[in-house]
């Protein structure tokens, strides 16, 4: 019965709003909001935009400061790992202003645009590396903190910021209403982050983090550029080309790298999930008589390493460590190591026999009247 009524209400509904005039009216909708997002436009606001955009891809005294100082605020952030720091580096966004003229060159065939911004990308790519190397070589940090080991591992996800990023860029160029800042935020928390990253593990002398680092940077830099072509050409500002085409190809072709290790995360999840439930359900040493447990699995380590935090007033040994340790191996087919870090905790209950005060005045009162009666020493005269 309840299949028939909702036949007949998905009948209803399609012949109501799937007929030929509604669908019109929907679209004429669609398409009178979207001229409202995107403003009207002449050949005299496109030649003021290029005119813009060369300014922005221009290699100046402007550009290379803004470079230097976000880089520096960047490299300090990371090695300090400090996310409010590294949130200074992003109010910069000197990288934000060279790709739009990219994007925009890319589509119109401007050469000499393209070239300008180009050139400005890589200046401050190497010159964002080379300061970010010199300052890890000054401090010299043994370990690299979560902040940089977060930008390392990117995914699909890092990929949707870019474009969302780029897209904000590009909106950010042709709307007044929104304002470069505002853009140039967006994008300098996918692109100049993960560049001092490279810069500071190659100077750790980690090439796997400087690879993955640089990946994220490189997908970034791609995804805000498609995303910028996309915008500048849904507003009627450039048309569609071959380098369009060509940007999407190799966004697609990461697809390959980001789509693995998206996955991988998702079964590090899985198995860190796992790991935690039979931990605390299954073991003795960590399940019984413990508070606060909190567990993490380190995959950054050459043995990915079960960091487990705890508070017991028990005492566990190695030993028990130690077979925990091959219980999860086991289980899990794994090779782990189990680290424990022990919180002391101390039970008192009401329950607990204390010393009666009545009893201990009477000692106090005796004690102090053998001091009372302790002669006192005089010096010979």
């Amino acid at each position: 019965m309840k299949l028939i009524e909702l036949s007949d209400y998905l009948q209803q509904f399609y012949s109501q709003w799937c007929n030929k005039k509604k669908i019109k009216a929907v679209t004429r909708w669609l398409r009178i909001n979207f001229y409202n997002l995107i403003p009207s436009h002449t050949s005299d606001t496109i030649d003021c935009l290029h005119e813009k955009l060369i300014d922005d891809s221009s290699w100046n005294t402007d550009f290379i400061l803004c470079s230097v100082i976000s880089c520096l605020i960047a490299s300090f952030g990371l090695l300090s790992n400090s996310a409010a720091v590294i949130i200074g580096a992003m109010l910069v966004a000197p990288l934000m202003l060279p790709l739009r003229g990219l994007a925009f060159s890319a589509c119109e065939g401007d050469f000499q645009l393209f070239k300008k911004a180009i050139l400005s990308i890589i200046g401050a790519t190497i010159l964002s590396l080379f300061l970010s190397s010199f300052i890890a070589e000054i401090v010299s940090f043994t370990e690299l903190g979560s902040e940089i080991i977060a930008r390392t591992q990117p995914n699909l996800i890092d990929l949707g910021i870019a474009v969302t990023a780029g897209a904000m860029s590009g909106f950010g160029k042709i709307r007044t209403g929104i304002s470069d800042t505002l853009a140039g935020t967006a994008i300098a928390v996918a692109l100049m982050p993960p560049l001092c990253v490279v810069g500071i593990s190659l100077t750790a002398g980690n090439y796997s983090f400087a690879t993955g680092a640089f990946l994220l940077y490189f997908t970034n830099l791609l995804g805000i550029t498609l995303a910028c072509m996309i915008v500048f050409i849904l507003s009627g500002y450039t048309k569609i080309n071959h380098a369009v085409s060509l940007t999407t190809f190799l966004v697609l072709l990461l697809f390959i790298p980001l789509g693995a290790s998206f996955f991988r995360l998702l079964e590090q999840q899985k198995i860190e999930t796992e790991v935690t439930n039979r931990l605390i359900n299954e073991t003795f040493t960590v399940g019984a008589d413990v508070e606060g447990v909190n567990v993490k699995v380190i995959w950054t380590t050459e043995k990915p390493t079960i960091s487990v935090t705890l508070q017991t007033d028990k005492k566990i040994t190695s030993n028990e460590v130690r077979l925990t340790e091959k219980y999860i191996n086991e289980r899990l087919k794994k090779d782990f190591k189990l680290v424990l870090f022990i919180v002391p905790l101390t039970r008192i209950t009401g329950e607990e026999k204390t010393p009666n005060i009545e009893n201990i005045i009477p000692k106090i009162n005796k004690n102090r009247e053998k001091i009372d009666f302790i002669p006192q020493y005089s010096p010979p005269q």
